[in-house]
């Protein structure tokens, strides 16, 4: 039988994605036992995140400040707004080093079953952004799930309303993928995302 402090923190590392009953007593126990220094930085760590982080004005990825790095930067082209699903998108695309512009995150997908509209994921103040700047291309980066792809329809729709040039990540086969490992719907994306070489 555990304690009250032991159950409560095992429930709160459940919070975490992927983490059930048991990866979360394991953890719970690793801290406790080995690690305490690593758990008290741990704990620092997330209170002065949680107090600290915000988000973004402009793009609205987490930010210690009113504007995040790349939307204050004056080295970014700002006429050109790539639209991702989460702060972790940017960070995959920032870690390729192709992408020069900005960035506006929805922190979701349109998903109506769920509740989510275009409310709930900031698409008011993304359509504001494109009445107020010069945006000359929209790319759409969001995943090709069925909410993602409604969402980029979503998209397509509000960018052709103000005449802006909207494009849409290719999707298809990995760089070093083999044809025979692929999916169909992998490869139907593959063959409709062509272009002409």
């Amino acid at each position: 039988m555990q304690t009250p402090l032991i159950d409560d923190l095992i429930s709160a590392l459940r919070v975490l994605p992927g983490v059930g009953a048991k990866s979360a007593q394991r953890m719970a126990y690793y801290l406790l036992e080995r690690d305490r220094k690593g758990a008290l930085r741990l704990s620092g760590a997330l209170q002065e995140a949680m107090d600290k982080v915000g988000h973004c004005e402009q793009c609205r990825t987490f930010s210690e400040t009113d504007f995040c790095p790349i939307c204050a930067s004056s080295k970014r082209n700002q006429n050109e707004i790539c639209v991702v699903e989460s702060p972790s998108d940017i960070a995959v695309i920032e870690q390729s080093g192709i992408f020069r512009g900005t960035y506006f995150v929805l922190m979701g997908k349109l998903s109506p079953i769920d509740g989510i509209g275009p409310d709930e994921i900031g698409l008011p103040l993304l359509e504001l952004r494109l009445q107020q700047q010069d945006c000359s291309e929209l790319i759409i980066a969001t995943n090709p799930s069925v909410e993602g792809e409604a969402t980029a329809h979503y998209l397509q729709q509000m960018a052709k309303n103000y005449q802006i040039k909207v494009s849409r990540l290719a999707q298809g086969i990995p760089l070093g993928g083999e044809l025979e490992y692929l999916d169909s719907g992998t490869l139907t994306q593959a063959f409709i995302s062509r272009r002409e070489v």
